[in-house]
Parts: structure tokens; sequence; C-alpha cells
């Protein structure tokens, strides 16, 4: 039998991370929207948390160890306070934790302590790139060895922290298969274009990055000779994405449900129209739906179960998911959903971006 009560641990990470988003990130993610900039004390706040500290081990500088199941419960709940500044603060897990898992012992022991301080350490994994064709099982930009150096070819897109990035993981191509290499700020032939320009997720700085012929240190390629298993990796992006769309969605339905409550036509709040009150509870279905999928996957990872199957279908239904149900806040909202004196109309727009998202956060 699975339970569906949470630990007294996981209960008081859900009441830290949710008292941080409601006093925190609600506050300040209209006006992050607005000037493309995460205030510096909201970026530490969240730090201060110890998301990935606490998935890291004692040995390299952590304390704890990695849970998908309790990552999905906090994650949920940073999506609900902000999703563009969540992905913000839970970028450097993209590029901790597939060194937590594949790394070499040398690599954990000279990078994993460097995510374990007070200061936000702006490090970002960069995977998508710009082709309809994209798959991330068979990349254009290639790795080639030559003697104890690689070099990379190719362009990435949508990499955040860009020309700010202090630790880079490049996805690329090495004879057909995809493998993960450590790029440093400054390393020739690294080169950061402007910044991206997107009608949502406009407070997470992304770039496109290209890559002129980068020679990196034959010992920055992750997990050495044996390398990594890009689906293993996926699945891990693909739930954590998941549970963040989750909160996203849970955070309009909950502001739709209110309004309709609150606004009064004709003599009765709107909530009493069937047209709206079946909408809200689809919502709401809908929801709980997604979430059982993402808690379903993230339980089978932590048993180390094969859950291509789950994160996938979590993910595209959450995508899906929460595109309707901030559409559908919109809709309740009516003429006021489509101005900005309500944030409804943010949340569409950064759920817009969801099925484009893959790889830029991890549980």
């Amino acid at each position: 039998m699975i339970s569906f009560e949470p630990t007294d641990e996981q209960r008081m990470l859900i009441q830290t991370v949710r008292a941080f988003a409601e006093e925190h990130l609600r506050r300040v993610a209209r006006e992050s929207d607005e000037t493309g900039q995460v205030p510096e004390d909201v970026i530490a706040r969240g730090w201060s948390i110890g998301l990935l500290p606490s998935m890291i081990p004692e040995a390299y500088g952590g304390f704890g160890e990695p849970s998908a199941l309790t990552s999905v419960l906090a994650l949920e709940e940073l999506g609900w306070g902000d999703f563009t500044i969540a992905l913000y603060l839970l970028a450097p897990h993209a590029v901790a934790l597939p060194v937590l898992l594949y790394g070499t012992e040398e690599q954990k022991r000279t990078y994993l302590p460097r995510f374990c301080g007070e200061r936000f350490v702006r490090a970002a994994a960069a995977l998508i790139e710009p082709s309809f064709l994209f798959d991330p099982f068979h990349l254009q930009t290639t790795a080639r060895r030559e003697g104890e150096e690689y070099v990379l070819h190719g362009t990435k897109i949508g990499v955040p922290f860009g020309a700010e990035a202090e630790l880079l993981l490049v996805y690329a191509s090495e004879d057909g298969r995809t493998q993960a290499f450590l790029v440093e700020p400054g390393t020739p032939g690294l080169v950061v274009k402007e910044r991206d320009r997107y009608a949502g997720i406009r407070a997470l700085p992304t770039y496109e990055v290209v890559l002129e012929g980068c020679r990196i240190p034959r010992c920055q390629r992750i997990g050495g000779e044996e390398g990594i298993s890009m689906e293993r990796l996926l699945e891990r992006s693909r739930v954590a994405l998941a549970a963040l769309a989750v909160g996203l969605a849970r955070g309009a339905f909950e502001y739709a449900r209110d309004y309709a409550k609150q606004r009064v036509q004709f003599g009765e709040p709107i909530a009493h129209r069937q047209a709206i009150a079946f909408m809200i509870a689809e919502m709401a279905i809908d929801i709980d739906a997604a979430r059982l999928m993402v808690w379903e996957a993230a339980w089978k990872l932590d048993r180390g179960e094969d859950v291509a199957r789950e994160a996938y279908l979590a993910k595209l239904f959450a995508d899906d998911m929460a595109l309707r149900v901030t559409d559908g806040a919109v809709q309740t909202l009516g003429g006021h959903g489509y101005i900005r004196d309500h944030p409804v109309e943010m949340w569409l727009r950064n759920a817009r971006g969801l099925p484009m998202l893959e790889g830029l956060v991890m549980v």
C-alpha cells in the first residue's frame, strides 16, 4: 500500500518552501516579469533553504541524500510561488545532480562542494538546440576527442545565465551518443550571444550559446570513460518540470476559484454559474491527476526503477494541463484576466513555454 501522507521531514519542508513562496516569490513575481530581473535578496533567501545541499551527501559538503519524491513536493510549492523564479533557483540542480549521479570521484570532490556554500551558484545546463528536429538523443552539437582534450562545436539556446554563468554543463553528441561536458566561463571558443526575448519566463535570463571549437580537458567529460545515461537524466528533468507545472497550475486555479466566489454579477457570484463552476471543477481534476502522475514517477525514481514512460507521460500531461488551467483562469476573470492588474495572464504566458523546456532542472 502506497501512503500519501508526507513524513514529518517532508511536511516541514513543504511548510518552509510554501512560506518562502508566499512571502517572497509572490511579492516580486510581477516586478521580475516586467524587469527581467530577480532581486538578489530573494535569490539568497531561496538558496538558504538548502534544497540542493540537502540532496548532496556529507562527503561532498552537503547534508543529505537525493530523493525525487521529497524534491517534487518542494518544487510544486516553488512553482506555485512563481514558476520563472523557481527555474532560476533550480538551474544549478541541472549541473550538480548529473555530477553526483554519474561523475567520477574526482569530479564529485571538485565540483559538488561549490554547490553547498552560502552563496547562490549560477550554474546551468545547455541542452536545447535551435532546430525543429531537436532530439536530446541525436544532438547536432558534437564533441570530438583530440588527445587529452575534447573539442565542442554547436549552438545551444535557452541557456540560463549566459555570460554570468559560473559553470555550464554542455550536452553534445560523441560518436552518436549524448554525453555531458563541464565548461568553465572564459573557455576559448565559448561565445554567448544576446539575451533571449520570450513572451513568458521573462525573469529567467537565457541566452544563445555558440561553441566554436571550444576546447576543454578530457577530465571534464562527466563520468570519465563510462559517461552518462541521458535517458535517466531526462527522466529526472521531466519529473521536475512536471512538478513545477503542477504548482503553476495550482496557483492559477486557486486565484480563479477565489475570484469567481467574490465576483458578483446579476445578484450572485459568478461561481454559481454552471459554465464557470464546471470549468473550475475540471481544473481541479486536472491538477490532481497531474500531481499523482508526478508522485508516481518520483516514487519509482527513488526505487531505482525505469520510469521513462511515467516521466514522459507526467510531463506531457502536466504541460497540457497547465496551459488549460491558466487559460481557464484567464477566461474566469473575463476581461480582467487579460490585463496586468491580475497575474493570470503572466501565468498563461509562462505555461505556454512549458513544452519547449527540457533539461533545465532536475530532481
